[in-house]
């Protein structure tokens, strides 16, 4: 993986949850997808009764924990705290980064999204992120709405983590929305150290050979 010993963040493909009500079948996709090469999960439910996405998040805990998969949750970074698990994604309404570190320690891995900004990126790695994610690089289903991030944010993001490399170890920069194997050239090109998926991966119909094919891409890198 590119510079991954300098990381504090898992550099490869970084699966992203589907808004499935069929527990048995997600925990059946993310196993394909740790077969071939998934090195992070994040939970994300937008929809659905609460106790459904809680239980559903506990038993990902379980799986995750027999795979050695980190797994972050969406949104809710107190859930990060209440359920044990290592880290969350926080976007523009979701709290403060601060206020997460401060409650889930130095150890948890968290990020913020910074879509097309590099503002809100310098912001993040002032608040101590793990990694910084631009998006949506290219039209995506699960975010018809969201504004495009550009190659070049992405280029002068990795710029800025290089700056603000702290003994050695730097944020990674991650890349999200309606990202293809066949993007992944343009991206690692950019500088991206992970790919965040949701669609792509979970929606094909060989999961495990979807994840190994970006997985390659990063392999590519060393």
């Amino acid at each position: 993986m590119t510079n991954a010993a300098t990381l504090r963040f898992p550099a490869g493909l970084y699966g992203i949850t589907p808004e499935w009500d069929d527990t048995a079948r997600l925990l059946n996709a993310v196993r394909a997808a740790h077969e071939g090469g998934l090195q992070v999960l994040q939970f994300r439910r937008k929809n659905g009764p609460e106790p459904i996405r809680q239980q559903q998040l506990k038993e990902l805990i379980k799986l995750c924990l027999s795979l050695d998969l980190p797994l972050l949750v969406n949104d809710h970074w107190s859930w990060a705290q209440e359920f044990d698990v290592q880290g969350a994604h926080l976007g523009k309404s979701d709290g403060e980064l601060t206020q997460a570190r401060q409650a889930l320690g130095p150890q948890a891995l968290l990020g913020r999204s910074c879509y097309n900004s590099l503002d809100l990126a310098r912001q993040a790695l002032a608040d101590d992120a793990d990694y910084i994610a631009f998006g949506a690089m290219y039209p995506s289903s699960v975010k018809p709405e969201a504004p495009p991030a550009e190659l070049n944010t992405l280029r002068q993001a990795r710029l800025l983590c290089q700056e603000q490399e702290h003994e050695g170890r730097r944020a990674a920069i991650v890349a999200i929305g309606g990202i293809t194997p066949e993007k992944m050239p343009e991206l690692l090109q950019a500088g991206v150290d992970s790919v965040a998926v949701i669609s792509s991966l979970f929606e094909t119909s060989d999961i495990r050979a979807t994840a190994q094919r970006f997985t390659d891409y990063f392999h590519a890198q060393d």
